[in-house]
């Protein structure tokens, strides 16, 4: 006789599983809010900060040179826990960003040029006024490498601030900022590679060209399972250290190389379940069934499910957390602490990094966004979404100069020394609080929510309106 379904695993005591729920509920709820990975952050930040500036300032910069070791035998390993975070967790933030970006060039907004074109010309736009602006304010040799700062956009931040508008943000405004934000991703990972990394060693490369073509073999021979890609992606990150070339870009190049076709699909998925639930029931009729005969039907299930998605779909949802609320904010509570003192902005070329890098994401941002978008719309190469006008490209344009993830790990890759470091970090934090205050106030003036008449629908629509 079949016992009923319980909702509650065996063993479960239901007070305290009402008790957790309760608690947890809350918890819950607040990590799937879109904005929330930015308030975890702003949290990480600000405690940093003011750890970094209190009586335990020496303990929380001490914590960061803690030597970590990792090996057997002969073969160690040893690196601070700085560099473990920055180099080495970092790796799987690029590896969800390479995700992001093989997804959005197969199905997403970067698969057609024609809907590509907007938020490529923002994007360039607001990578390129922002650098010259620093460089405009930092004709110096010893600051001038700094350029690169301002130009990334944080995904996190500028989602969340657009989140706290609430109805006011149409959909297509909200696509518009992922998709610049994707290829301000690529464009921040293409400056790193080519101008913050030392010089390129070809044995480095070499071992790289390894891992790729590990990764290339094991496609070919139909391995699906993740875990089998670890080998190979260490391999390629170690090839990069090697080289000369920031590690965490093997993270974009495993990303890119990850299929975005699944195997089974939601067809082969309905398939292969009917088939285990006939199996299933007809094991459970019959008396001498044993337990274990579920194992097979059981692991077929398991596989359709794993092979519904499509690997770039399933790891990005599978990483997607434990990058958001983990790795980021470990990052941030890692790097944002700045000590505020007259040694770290005594002298001017620290000053002046700080004002680049304030001006270049706060104005620099917005200036390069929209005027890049209205040059190309103007000139009939793309057109407004629907439902978007030229406020709302103003908006995403001010919470684009919200940089913190990628620009405060560029400012590490551009200064060596700790004064300029600590002035383009405390530049980066402070300009995205600006530029997400302004992108708040500007987003409650100028947005209402209600359609945008003149906005043009389609690129079509616009080739027929110039043509009339």
């Amino acid at each position: 006789m079949n016992r009923p379904h319980s909702q509650l695993a065996p063993g479960t005591w239901a007070p305290a599983r009402r008790l957790a729920q309760r608690v947890l509920g809350p918890l819950d709820r607040f990590l799937h809010v879109e904005a929330a990975s930015g308030i975890v952050l702003l949290i990480a930040s600000v405690v940093a900060l003011a750890l970094a500036n209190s009586p335990w300032g020496g303990a929380y910069e001490h914590l960061w040179h803690v030597p970590i070791t990792i090996g057997a035998g002969s073969l160690v390993f040893t690196q601070t826990l700085h560099f473990c975070i920055n180099e080495g967790l970092m790796t799987i933030f690029f590896f969800v960003v390479g995700l992001e970006i093989r997804r959005e060039i197969h199905e997403g907004e970067l698969a057609d040029l024609k809907r590509a074109a907007l938020p490529i010309a923002a994007a360039v736009g607001g990578m390129i006024a922002p650098a010259l602006l620093y460089l405009t304010l930092n004709a110096s040799p010893v600051s001038r490498h700094g350029w690169g700062v301002p130009m990334a956009t944080d995904i996190a931040f500028a989602v969340g601030v657009l989140a706290l508008l609430g109805k006011r943000v149409p959909p297509a405004l909200r696509v518009l900022l992922l998709a610049l934000a994707i290829i301000d991703d690529i464009g921040a990972i293409i400056v790193i590679a080519l101008f913050y990394s030392s010089g390129v060693a070809w044995t480095g490369l070499l071992i790289a060209g390894g891992g790729v073509l590990a990764v290339l073999v094991l496609q070919r021979f139909g391995v699906r399972r993740p875990v089998a890609y670890v080998a190979p992606g260490a391999l390629l990150w170690w090839g990069m250290l090697r080289a000369g070339i920031h590690p965490t870009i093997a993270g974009v190049v495993i990303g890119l190389l990850t299929p975005v076709r699944s195997w089974f699909g939601s067809h082969g998925f309905l398939k292969a379940a009917r088939g285990v639930v006939e199996e299933v029931g007809a094991l459970t009729g019959r008396e001498d069934h044993r337990a274990d005969e579920l194992l097979s039907p059981l692991r077929r299930i398991k596989q359709a499910q794993r092979e519904a998605l499509a690997p770039v779909v399933r790891l990005q949802a599978a990483l997607h957390p434990w990058v958001a609320y983990g790795i980021m904010p470990l990052f941030a509570f890692a790097n944002a602490g700045v000590r505020v003192d007259g040694s770290s902005l005594g002298h001017a070329a620290s000053g002046a990094v700080l004002l680049g890098v304030m001006v270049g994401l706060v104005a620099g941002k917005p200036l390069g966004v929209f005027l890049a978008s209205f040059a190309m719309v103007r000139l009939g190469v793309c057109a407004l979404p629907r439902g978007v006008g030229w406020p709302g490209i103003a908006v995403v344009g001010c919470v684009a100069g919200i940089g913190f993830t990628m620009a405060i790990f560029i400012a590490g890759l551009a200064f060596d020394d700790p004064a300029m470091l600590a002035a383009a970090k405390l530049g980066v934090l402070l300009a995205s609080a600006v530029a997400a205050v302004i992108g708040l106030l500007v987003g409650r003036l100028v947005l209402s929510g209600a359609p945008v008449p003149g906005a043009a629908r389609t690129l079509e629509e616009a080739e027929s309106s110039t043509e009339k």
